[in-house]
Order: structure tokens, then C-alpha cells, then sequence
């Protein structure tokens, strides 16, 4: 379970940023007290536009930024006090975080597998597995550099996972791929819920969302607007599709600048 209360985010932002984003306050609230649950067997979506501060919010639970303010649950373990104990129980993975090319695929796995102090037999298992489903087996001994973009995409979430982790984390997981490694990605997350296990995903793609989530929190400006399933979104709005409940939700909550 992943539970969070009140989590405020705050940049301080340099004047080049300041002059980039057009304002005269050396501040940027990303994420703004934000309280949301999610819990085992269960795909929950954090749905909303660039720079609503979904990435954010992943990256505090992930313990990769502290929290300016709030508290953030992972199975029980507070991020900023027992930030070790919350990494053995996630997998993460974004799209900014890249597996160093001049390695393989193979080593990159095995490394990932020993940090988090998988046992050999089950290394050996883990990989079997992931790599069988990705289709990566054929090229475990090739460099990172030498895949393609949904292979390496493939990849990375195979090392993510090596340990087996209750929680997944992903940020936008198919962003940039095609149709066919898209889908595999997305079934392979349904997998995982249907084992017990709770995945948490960003995403900007309303029919990725719609047809993947189980419950979607939607983020505007840092704020969590509304939360529910597909059809309470609906119902909340007066709408019959994601995209529609979506921009009702944009032009109800969105802050003007």
C-alpha cells in the first residue's frame, strides 16, 4: 500500500528558469498537498497534463526528491526516514532514467539482481522469466546503445523488476513506443495486478488510462482535482469518455497564471 498525506513539493528555481517559465517568484509548488491511497491489487493512475507534477509525486515516493512537506507510506515505511527500507519494496522506472549504454543487458541485470541481493538460483529464475516474456533473450549480450527504443525500453523494465518487487512504480511506461511493445508493456502491468501486486502509473494518455487503471487520481497544477474509477469520473462530470471528464475537470480547477 502507498499512502499519501499532504505531500507538498517546492523548487526553488534559478533566474534562467524563472525567465523560462515567465514569472517574477523563485518558487514553483509541484506538488500541493496532495493525500491519496493505493492499495495491493490494483493498477491506480495519476492522470494529468506535463508539468502537473505527476513525475514529482513518483519521484517522492520513490525516495529519489524529499518531500518539502507531508508523508509518504510505502507498506508501512515513511520515504524520508527509512528511504532504504521503501527502495526494497519498489520497482521504478522513468524514461529519464537511462541504463548505461556500453553495458549489455545481461550484465545490466545481473548488477541491478545483486544490489538488491537476490540469491543467485533466483536471479538466474527472474531472468529466465523477463526476459522470455520481453523478447530480450536474443539480444541479452548486446549493448544497451546497439537496442532499439522499445527494446530498451523492455530492458529497462526487466532490470526494474529484477527483485521482484510488491510495488511498481512507472512513469509514463509507454511513452515513446510503438503500438505492439506498448501493449506488451500494459499487459505485463495487468499481470503483475492480477498477482497481488500494486502498480502505480503516470500517464498523459487518456486511452491508456481508461482501459488500464482500475482508479485514477487526476492532477492539476500540483493538486489532486478528482479520484475514482472510470465511471465515477464519469458520473462526477456528466460525461461518457476520459478525455471529455478530463477537460471538465481542466477548465473547472486550472489555476489562471
Amino acid at each position: 500500500m502507498i499512502e499519501i498525506r499532504n505531500l507538498t513539493k517546492i523548487y526553488k528555481l534559478n533566474r534562467k528558469q524563472m525567465r523560462e517559465s515567465r514569472t517574477k517568484n523563485p518558487l514553483k509548488t509541484a506538488v500541493d498537498d496532495l493525500t491519496l491511497t493505493a492499495r495491493k491489487g490494483e493498477i491506480y493512475g495519476l492522470l494529468g497534463p506535463n508539468g502537473a507534477g505527476k513525475t514529482t509525486t513518483l519521484r517522492c515516493i520513490a525516495t529519489i526528491i524529499k518531500p518539502t512537506g507531508g508523508e509518504i507510506y510505502v507498506n508501512g515505511k515513511e520515504v524520508r526516514s527509512q528511504p532504504e527500507a521503501v527502495r526494497t519494496e519498489i520497482g521504478f522506472l522513468t524514461s529519464e532514467i537511462k541504463l548505461d549504454e556500453q553495458f549489455d543487458v545481461d550484465y545490466m541485470f545481473r548488477f541491478f539482481g545483486r544490489l538488491h541481493h537476490v540469491p543467485a538460483d533466483v536471479l538466474k529464475q527472474r531472468r529466465e522469466e523477463l526476459f522470455e516474456y520481453f523478447g530480450i533473450r536474443d539480444f541479452a549480450h548486446k549493448q544497451i546503445k546497439e537496442l532499439s527504443t522499445g527494446m530498451k525500453q523492455k530492458a529497462a523494465i526487466a532490470v526494474s523488476l529484477v527483485h521482484d518487487p510488491d510495488i511498481v512504480i512507472f512513469d509514463e511506461p509507454t511513452n515513446g513506443l510503438d503500438i505492439i511493445t506498448a501493449r506488451s508493456v500494459t499487459d505485463y502491468l495487468r499481470k503483475l495486478r492480477d498477482e497481488g501486486k500494486l502498480v502505480l502509473v503516470s500517464t498523459h494518455i487518456m486511452s491508456e488510462a481508461e482501459k488500464l487503471c482500475d482508479r485514477i487520481g487526476i492532477i492539476i497544477d500540483g493538486r489532486k482535482v478528482a479520484e475514482g474509477t472510470v465511471e465515477q469520473l464519469y458520473a462526477q462530470t456528466g460525461t461518457g469518455d476520459l478525455e471529455d471528464a478530463f477537460f471538465e475537470l481542466y477548465r473547472m480547477n486550472r489555476r489562471e497564471e
